[in-house]
């Protein structure tokens, strides 16, 4: 699979599909996005995540097998900051798993499905989503092949209340994880 990370939660995976397009001006340091893909989807509807607007749809079919499962935004059901949704994609014989802003440790069902994916994608900056130490635990019980930490801060980049993507790198390279760890370049539009 080709993974481009445009900034923050937002990816375009084959040159096909976008998921998590941020809005204009929605999180601090990044510039509008302007991409085109074949489809766009988002795990939840805040405007970090919801900028569909951002997406020039090509017309043509995405060929990507995608699939989702419902999770929440935070460890009390969705309480303090509703849903979120955790997307599988597949192509061939890899599988992708996007946990969106994930807040809380998944339940075994949702444990099952994530499990063993080629690449994870998973939050790492805690606040609005789960923290370095959950994402570390996280992916001991998932197993992924290769981790990409995304939803974090960086120099200039992303909301000054999360962590940066650093406390994510001590917390997991104690573990026999840490070479499965996959950062991304920024990919210029």
């Amino acid at each position: 699979m080709k993974i481009e990370w445009f900034g923050h939660s937002c990816f375009r995976i084959n040159g096909s599909l976008v998921i998590d397009p941020y809005k204009d001006g929605s999180v601090p340091g990044y510039s509008p996005l302007r991409l085109r893909a074949d489809e766009v989807i988002c795990t939840h509807e805040h405007a970090d995540h919801s900028g569909r607007e951002c997406v020039e749809l090509s017309g043509r079919e995405c060929l990507l097998n995608i699939s989702k499962a419902e999770s929440w935004h935070d460890d009390q059901k969705g309480a303090l900051r509703g849903p979120n949704t955790v997307f599988i994609i597949t192509d061939r014989d890899e599988k992708l798993v996007h946990l969106g802003d994930i807040g809380h440790f998944p339940d075994g069902e949702l444990l099952s499905i994530i499990s063993n994916a080629d690449y994870l994608l998973i939050p790492v900056g805690g606040h609005y989503t789960i923290d370095a130490e959950m994402a570390v635990k996280i992916c001991e019980a998932a197993q992924p092949k290769h981790i990409i930490p995304m939803h974090y801060r960086w120099e200039n980049y992303g909301y000054p209340e999360i962590a940066e993507l650093a406390d994510f790198l001590e917390a997991i390279k104690t573990t026999t994880l840490a070479d499965r760890v996959v950062v991304q370049d920024l990919a210029r539009n």
